[in-house]
């Protein structure tokens, strides 16, 4: 099992080195192919939905409760006069109703309090499909990258392997001595080593390419970096607006202080409504309807109890908002300085390749006519190379970077990317059971329809 996994991993390198011969993912491809695979957005999804039915069920405390119940006893009594056993058996049917009438908003704070957690809910899928998709373009380089890196080592193997022979046909000759063709022998040794590295990285690239996408990669193309805002104040503004972390953090103040409210109006009476209706097995009927008053008077200390608790979840929730407030922005200003450091690493890693470029090339020349020597072509050729390996990185480093800073300001969705996708509406389950709707409502039976949808997913 574990030799086909290796040739499997083995398989996916070579196909990737040999990108131009497949169809090339384009990032938006990776990103769809992300969103539409993930089961982290899914189980999420599953989360805001049972967040959804505390609002039907918080709905559902204000409507009528209507239960039955039959019960049936057997009596065996001796007769006083006679002292014979007799049997009476007795079965009683009830059904009994109650309706809160006035509670003060308490049920009613229920159902506010309850939709908050709703909205909170729905701003953590956006963080979750941001972590998602950005995880997605971070793979997706890494992955560019790292087969960028392979062929750029099997270049400077090859160009190593030439200078070596170079060497030996020098040599032989007497135009240079042994240590020119060790030290290019030992240059060829660790470009080979360096060699294995990057297409060792470029496996475990794919590796979390498939965790992260859902599907094996193709060949990926060159990615522009996305445009974002060129003001860091501007930036953390929008942040500070947008941002699904604090849009949720300020979700549960909301929630906080109205569950404050709530506790409050929880220590005043309590009007309900409330009757039955039963008949026994000799079909003898009756039924009562009254209303009801009442209220707490002490419970050890309960209620004032409950009452400091949402006050210091409250206290909590505004501290928590303040925290993630500071947390974004420094996320925004991290981003936007890792985004400027590689657009100015990427441009001088340009500058240098031109610069290095035309110093190998003169000092190979020159080593031709003996002016050069071995060391002094390896040298310069190792200049280049890590001049290319700047650059590979820098533009990776660039694209991760542009999308991070979307992500810090809340940007990195489906909808801001206009994925080619069909996106899930955090309303649609909502609509369905917002009213507590029961089995027999035609909206109920919509309700069933949904859910067999979502179990064959």
């Amino acid at each position: 099992m574990m030799k086909r996994k290796g040739l499997a991993a083995v398989a996916i390198v070579l196909s990737i080195m040999a990108a131009p011969a497949l169809k090339a993912d384009t990032l938006a491809d990776a990103l769809s192919a992300a969103y539409n695979n993930s089961g982290l957005l899914e189980q999420n999804r599953a989360l805001l939905r049972a967040a959804d039915e505390g609002v039907a069920q918080s709905v559902a405390a204000t409507l009528p409760v209507i239960n039955w119940s039959i019960s049936a006893d057997r009596t065996r009594a001796a007769s006083p006069v006679t002292g014979a056993m007799t049997t009476t058996d007795s079965a009683l049917a009830r059904v009994t109703g109650d309706l809160t009438l006035y509670d003060f908003g308490v049920n009613r704070l229920g159902i506010d309090a309850q939709k908050e957690v709703v909205l909170g809910t729905r701003q953590a899928l956006r963080g979750v499909e941001q972590d998602v998709l950005l995880r997605a373009v971070q793979a997706y380089m890494n992955v560019r990258s790292a087969g960028e890196f392979v062929q750029l080592r099997q270049n400077n193997v090859r160009l190593i392997i030439q200078e070596f022979r170079a060497a030996q046909d020098r040599f032989e000759v007497g135009e240079v001595t042994r240590t020119d063709v060790a030290l290019a022998e030992a240059r060829l040794a660790g470009a080979r080593s360096e060699l294995a590295g990057a297409q060792g990285d470029l496996a475990q690239a794919i590796e979390e390419y498939l965790v992260a996408v859902g599907r094996a990669p193709g060949g990926p193309r060159a990615v522009s970096p996305a445009p974002v805002s060129r003001s860091i104040d501007d930036a953390k503004a929008f942040a500070v607006r947008n941002h699904p972390a604090i849009l949720e953090a300020q979700h549960s103040v909301s929630a906080a202080e109205i569950n404050i409210m709530r506790a409050e109006a929880a220590t005043r009476p309590r009007v309900s409504l409330n009757g039955f209706v039963s008949t026994d097995n000799d079909s003898n009927e009756s039924a009562q309807i009254g209303v009801s008053i009442g209220g707490p008077i002490y419970q050890g200390g309960l209620i004032l109890s409950q009452f400091r608790q949402v006050q210091a979840n409250r206290d909590s929730a505004r501290s928590a908002l303040h925290l993630t407030t500071i947390a974004i922005e420094q996320q925004v200003g991290n981003a936007f300085a890792s985004l400027q450091v590689a657009q100015a690493s990427r441009q001088a890693s340009e500058q240098q390749i031109r610069a290095a470029r035309v110093a190998f090339e003169g000092v190979r020349e020159e080593a031709t006519l003996g002016s050069r020597t071995t060391l002094d072509v390896l040298n310069a050729e190792q200049e280049l190379l890590d001049a290319e390996t700047n650059r590979i990185a820098a533009q990776s480093s660039e694209v991760i970077a542009s999308y991070s800073l979307l992500a810090a300001m809340g940007l990195l969705t489906a909808d801001h990317l206009n994925l080619p996708v069909q996106q899930y509406d955090p309303a649609e389950y909502y609509n369905l059971v917002k009213d507590a709707p029961s089995v027999l409502s035609s909206q109920g039976a919509a309700l069933d329809r949904v859910l067999e949808a979502i179990g064959k997913e």
